[in-house]
């Protein structure tokens, strides 16, 4: 077998089954086991694969609410609000982004009163100096991920 497509078809199989042994996974790509675990590890170490980790329904837990922050930051305090964001549990994404914003970031919250105060503590940050709060009425996609076009 040739190993050209291997570290695709292991991606893939694991988007399919993060909970995969090694053994099985060497039998899906008829590869041995050692084959699969050098891989692997190799992923690791570039950072391709960066950790595994559950998808967790927060709706399930009682997070009924996700809000959309847009943020408009002050001089060259981006990559120290972006830190500060990354800094509460309850925000899922932050991203540095170009356009009408500098920072767009995603919380998930219990319930309105929750994001409220969150939002009312962020107002609050010299750093911002402006702010548009959007509440997601249906996560049409979330957590997605998608399979790498690997040659079979």
């Amino acid at each position: 077998m040739t190993y050209e497509n291997l570290d695709g078809q292991l991606i893939n199989a694991l988007l399919g089954d993060g909970r995969a042994s090694l053994r099985s996974l060497a039998e899906d790509l008829d590869v041995s086991v050692t084959t699969v675990s050098n891989h692997l590890s190799d992923l690791e170490d570039a950072g391709v694969i960066k950790d595994y980790t559950p998808v967790v329904d927060y709706d399930a837990l009682g997070y009924d609410v996700t809000a959309i922050l847009q943020l408009k930051v002050e001089g060259n305090a981006l990559p120290d609000l972006s830190d500060r964001l990354r800094g509460h549990k309850q925000m899922v994404s932050v991203y540095e982004v170009t356009g009408d914003y500098d920072i767009v970031a995603v919380g998930k919250f219990r319930d309105t009163d929750d994001m409220n105060h969150l939002i009312k503590k962020l107002l609050g940050d010299a750093d911002i100096k402006e702010s548009n709060t959007s509440v997601v009425l249906n996560a049409a996609a979330e957590h997605e991920q998608f399979e790498l076009d690997v040659d079979e």
